[in-house]
């Protein structure tokens, strides 16, 4: 899909009003970025993905982690952010050569609707349609499917992800928001939440184990936490982040720990000891089936608490 002009965005969806403003640039790369600024938080999302660039609640350091060395170029994936894996999470099951995590996060994606709440907050909704897909992605999804995803945007941030089957059979997805947090220092950070929960351990051949205790991090963590719908808290001494979760039965907790880092290539010096990745998903065996003609839902909200 061609960008639309960055003039037809702000004459469509941009506002001003006292302090609350959302309006549309050119970001690196040439890729659009909407920025909204409230009383409660501001933002920066890229039309790009529809990804999470920056949430930063007044009174509080910025939530969402971006690698100092993340490329921004059109049609590849950014490392950091919120990546939105859809419509499979990981390797494609059946096509080792198609992306990995699917093309929602590399696509552009439409705006459809902007409006400041009388909350304070400001929400903005994106649209993925794969029928406006090249023909190379249609081949990979030949599925009539619509991906809508609401933000909502204040002390909290709210993210509804919904994808609508328009196709005449069901279908399976995977899908994750792929979420880098920021955190002080992941040796002083700990995730609590999947205390007994059995989970996918992908550096160890993806045995399937089970969790003792809450999680710590002093070695690379790649796991795929099944069958917990439950709130997640992360612990970074400096603060505590509280991610809500409906429709979402699996969590994916990531670090790739140095010697993974420096292979990658894009999480700057020491990046992985200052981001932490806790993913609210449907994956491995809890994908989801939609049948012809309906929806699902995936809504993740996050709230920073200071300790």
């Amino acid at each position: 899909m061609k960008s639309p002009g960055i003039e037809h965005l702000n004459n469509s969806f941009s506002f001003q009003s006292g302090n609350h403003r959302l309006y549309f640039k050119t970001g690196k790369g040439d890729i659009p970025v909407v920025e909204i600024q409230n009383e409660q938080a501001s933002a920066s999302i890229s039309l790009q993905g529809a990804h999470v660039l920056s949430w930063i609640p007044v009174g509080e350091d910025e939530v969402i982690w971006v690698s100092d060395a993340a490329t921004f170029t059109q049609g590849k994936s950014l490392r950091g952010g919120i990546p939105i894996c859809w419509p499979w999470f990981g390797a494609h099951e059946n096509n080792v050569a198609y992306p990995a995590h699917g093309f929602a996060r590399t696509s552009l994606w439409q705006v459809i609707h902007t409006q400041p709440l009388p909350t304070g907050e400001t929400q903005i909704t994106f649209k993925l349609e794969t029928s406006q897909l090249d023909q190379d992605m249609q081949a990979m999804w030949p599925h009539s499917t619509v991906a809508e995803y609401r933000l909502t945007i204040g002390k909290t941030l709210t993210l509804e992800l919904t994808t609508f089957n328009h196709s005449d059979q069901s279908i399976t997805i995977g899908q994750a928001l792929h979420t880098y947090f920021s955190v002080d220092d992941v040796t002083n950070t700990t995730v609590y939440g999947l205390e007994g929960k059995d989970y996918l351990d992908k550096p160890d051949s993806f045995k399937r184990k089970t969790q003792t205790g809450p999680i710590t991090f002093n070695t690379e963590v790649d796991r795929v936490y099944v069958q917990t719908p439950d709130d997640i808290i992360i612990d970074n001494k400096q603060r505590k982040i509280i991610i809500k979760k409906q429709g979402s039965q699996s969590t994916v907790v990531w670090n790739p720990w140095q010697q993974v880092a420096e292979k990658m290539g894009d999480l700057g010096k020491d990046g992985y000891l200052k981001m932490l990745c806790v993913e609210s998903a449907n994956a491995a065996e809890d994908t989801i089936s939609i049948k012809a003609g309906n929806s699902y839902k995936l809504l993740v909200i996050y709230t920073v608490e200071g300790v």
